[in-house]
């Protein structure tokens, strides 16, 4: 622990400020998680009453009996996971060679190409031109536009470009004198060199993919592809409008809040799972990357 008699009284006063508020934001970034996993154990009569606060009110698996026993659960929970994995695995094999080009001084033109990268993060053709353009290309409605669609994102194009920059050059050099080409280059002394910096941009394509709704939900018309986060919109939007539905809740232990939250906790699990064994890397990845040497 620190020794606070060796500050001043003025810096001590800081450090006690800055813990004061790293604790509020902390408090203030877990509490809806909290709160999901408290309404998702609750009666349906408390949810609804709005009686949950901190933790569950009238406990109970009701609602996670009603959402795991939906089909269209399952076969969104199954879509999503291909989309994570085949989207995540899909950007990396464009992202780590596009980096690695662009990194490259004696790429003819590479200014212009890394403003072109850049400049897919200031300024996009708009919702309209890009629907019209999967259509175009027959991606709509198929697992292969939307992995393929969204796989390169500028962001995490120039953070592994930078981190390739600093991989000092003897490295290349020795690989080169013992007739290594670029593939093997690439392969062979920039990935392994660049761990950290991948884990990271795969760790944002997995939260990305994930989390994607928006364009799942304008491209994808059969119910048997949607993700996860297209079926709990499915949910509260529809369902809450269903009047069979509505007047079986009057009857449950569970409300649309419940199942709802029971959703949201069920989706959240996979990414709290996978994010410790990635989270080694994506603190040193991340300032390795940002910043160029």
């Amino acid at each position: 622990m620190t020794n606070m008699t060796l500050y001043s009284r003025g810096d001590r006063m800081f450090v006690i400020l800055n813990m004061i508020l790293i604790g509020m934001f902390a408090i203030s970034a877990l509490y809806p998680f909290i709160y999901m996993a408290a309404l998702s154990f609750s009666s349906g009569f408390e949810a609804r009453a709005g009686n949950v606060v901190l933790t569950p009110i009238g406990l109970t698996l009701s609602a996670y009996k009603r959402v795991l026993s939906e089909p269209l659960f399952w076969s969104s929970y199954g879509n999503t996971f291909i989309y994570t994995i085949g989207g995540t695995l899909a950007s990396l094999a464009f992202i780590i060679p596009g980096a690695y080009a662009l990194s490259k001084p004696q790429l003819y033109g590479r200014r212009f190409w890394n403003l072109m990268v850049a400049f897919t993060m200031w300024f996009h053709a708009g919702i309209i031109p890009f629907y019209l353009n999967m259509r175009d290309l027959g991606l709509l409605d198929s697992y292969f536009g939307i992995i393929i669609g969204f796989a390169v994102n500028g962001f995490n194009l120039i953070l592994l470009r930078n981190f390739f920059e600093g991989i000092p050059r003897s490295f290349e050099e020795a690989a080169r004198m013992d007739g290594a080409n670029e593939f093997q280059v690439l392969w062979k002394v920039y990935v392994p060199l660049s761990k950290p910096a991948i884990a990271t941009v795969a760790l944002f394509c997995i939260v990305a993919r994930w989390n994607g709704f928006f364009w799942a939900m304008v491209m994808l018309n059969d119910e048997g592809k949607i993700p996860l986060q297209v079926y709990l919109r499915h949910v509260i939007a529809e369902l809450s409008d269903d009047d069979e539905f509505a007047v079986s809740l009057l009857r449950a232990d569970y409300s649309l809040e419940t199942v709802s939250a029971a959703i949201i906790v069920c989706s959240i699990i996979p990414v709290i799972l996978i994010y410790p064994f990635l989270q080694k890397y994506f603190n040193k990845g991340i300032l390795l990357g940002g910043v160029k040497e």
